[in-house]
């Protein structure tokens, strides 16, 4: 069971509770930028508010009551004495007001994903069932300009224009990772590190890669998409762990 909320009148504590779990397990994975890096969850129906990590936190130490609640539309949050991360403010904050569909998003710089940015060509192929999932789901943007403040973050924030595209390859950068929920989101997020490493290693063997069918690929992306609560299963499974190893991330 996740600790009790220490706070009787803290907001949406069941989300700050499941995004700390996702920074914590972030941290784990080594996926993470130490104190960089970013993840935000949208909590109003217009999915302007929304949570996020405070300014160059370690996401090892990151806990539910840590976090932002933020409005993407408030021209003052920079000014405020718990300010986020400005590239943090700058990419979030214009995903979030631009692309209502996008309510949960995760940004690392995690290895095999930032290899994949660095490739002249880096759409990922479906060279095997993981990598299958992100056939015609992944967008990339080929024009990277800087740190992602407001200016380039908005630039990017409006890639995100097909909400079948839940994957954005930021050339000579890294990932951003959408979904609806921090469990989709985060599941999305590790089988896409994962699907990275796979085919960035098997570029390494210098062998002809055999990739699938675009049939295979998108029956196949289809089928794991449709797979009944595995993203669910996946961050509860997490939290058990780290509620058993007795972490203060629920608190």
């Amino acid at each position: 069971m996740n600790a009790p909320n220490p706070i009787a009148n803290i907001e949406h504590w069941q989300e700050r509770v499941d995004l700390a779990a996702a920074f914590r397990w972030t941290a784990r994975l080594n996926l993470h930028e130490a104190v960089a890096n970013h993840f935000s969850l949208s909590v109003n129906d217009s999915g302007t508010k929304f949570l996020m990590n405070p300014n160059q936190v370690h996401f090892s130490r990151i806990r539910a009551s840590d976090l932002l609640l933020i409005d993407a539309d408030d021209p003052e949050t920079m000014q405020g004495p718990d300010a986020p991360d400005p590239t943090a403010w700058g990419l979030h904050g214009g995903l979030h007001r631009h692309c209502p569909h996008a309510r949960c998003a995760m940004h690392v710089h995690s290895i095999y994903a930032t290899v994949l940015a660095c490739l002249e060509d880096p759409v990922l192929p479906p060279v095997d069932q993981n990598s299958a999932m992100f056939f015609n789901r992944q967008v990339v943007d080929a024009h990277y300009g800087g740190l992602a403040f407001e200016d380039e973050g908005e630039r990017c924030a409006r890639l995100f224009n097909d909400p079948k595209k839940k994957v954005m390859i930021m050339g000579n950068h890294g990932v951003m990772v959408i979904g609806d929920t921090v469990a989709e989101t985060f599941n999305r997020l590790y089988y896409f590190e994962r699907a990275a490493e796979t085919y960035i290693k098997a570029l390494q063997t210098g062998m002809k890669l055999k990739v699938l069918s675009d049939e295979i690929a998108e029956k196949t992306a289809h089928e794991i998409e449709t797979y009944p609560e595995q993203d669910v299963r996946h961050l509860a499974e997490l939290k058990a762990i780290l509620d058993e190893e007795g972490s203060n991330y629920a608190t």
